[in-house]
């Protein structure tokens, strides 16, 4: 196990804190960092995602206090909007959850986004495994506001909760074309305020339409105040019966092949686009000879491959 592992796992954070940095900027130790790293996959990886405004880190913040009064360890990656200049995450997450900065059993992180359209870091998937692999209980991986075509974090962890709220836009019908999808839970936040019961309809309409195998999971629909804690503890019962379903019916093993199978895929393409930049000046001429119609796309293709290979 890489050193800064095996200082993390004894409680180091600030060796966590720089084994994710190896990770989120890509340096030339994170082969090392990745390869010598034990794949526990015994954590429970929950995503919490929505519209912009409707309370996610809010809900974050009150699952991570649910979590800790089971005496469980709590991780937290809050994936930010992107600086312009710096790249750098724009939100801060201890701003948001000053409470738990000083719980030696919660750690969290902001992720820059860096521009993918999926909600995510592409660094997000790595960061879950190192964390699983120090011995965090629980990792939530909160995303940036979200989209219709914005689904990567299905693709990232176990259960994924949506949340929603009355007010925000058009509802359920702004976001029915991507991220309803892919809810395992749905959390109508904000109940207090008018018009929670309409999106609560909404919702029970949806599913009511789905055309779901008797041996699938129906997705469940909590209200909550966040900000008052009510109805967290009913949305952590949710989870915890996705997670059941999830064990028994292969769904998380399926998932857990889908995410190495993503995971693989970026890793081969990134190691393409390395050696790519390092035959720039061949890649160069081939652009040219296809620009001047001298060389077809498709024969450039194969002669790139060729040089690869």
């Amino acid at each position: 196990m890489h050193p800064l592992l095996e200082a993390a796992v004894t409680g180091d954070v600030r060796a966590l804190g720089k084994a994710l940095s190896v990770i989120e900027d890509g340096t030339p130790e994170l082969t090392e960092l990745l390869s010598g790293m034990p794949d526990a996959g015994s954590a429970l990886l929950i995503g919490v995602t929505g519209p912009p405004g409707v309370g996610k880190s809010t809900t974050t913040g009150v699952l991570i206090s649910e979590y800790r009064n089971q005496s469980l360890r709590v991780a937290v990656l809050a994936v930010d909007p992107s600086s312009p200049v710096t790249g750098g995450a724009l939100l801060g997450d201890r701003i948001r959850m000053q409470e738990h900065a000083l719980d030696e059993g919660v750690f969290i992180r902001s992720m820059s986004s860096r521009g993918q359209l999926g909600g995510l870091s592409s660094a997000t998937l790595a960061a879950t495994k190192v964390l699983d692999a120090v011995g965090f209980d629980v990792i939530i991986v909160e995303t940036v506001g979200v989209g219709q075509s914005e689904v990567d974090v299905v693709n990232t962890v176990d259960t994924v909760v949506l949340v929603l709220a009355p007010g925000a836009g058009d509802g359920v019908q702004a976001a029915k074309a991507g991220i309803l999808e892919i809810a395992d839970v749905y959390v109508v936040n904000k109940a207090d305020r008018e018009g929670a019961e309409g999106v609560v309809r909404e919702l029970r309409s949806m599913i009511g339409l789905g055309t779901a195998a008797s041996n699938s999971w129906v997705p469940e629909i909590v209200t909550t105040v966040a900000t008052t804690g009510q109805g967290l503890a009913d949305l952590v019962l949710a989870i915890s019966r996705h997670h059941e379903w999830a064990v028994s019916s292969g769904d998380r093993a399926a998932r857990a092949v889908e995410r190495a199978r993503l995971n693989l895929r970026r890793a081969v393409l990134n190691s393409v686009n390395e050696r790519l930049d390092l035959t720039a000046t061949n890649l160069n001429s081939l652009s040219s000879r296809v620009a001047s119609g001298e060389l077809s796309t498709e024969l450039a293709v194969q002669q790139i491959l060729q040089d690869l290979s």
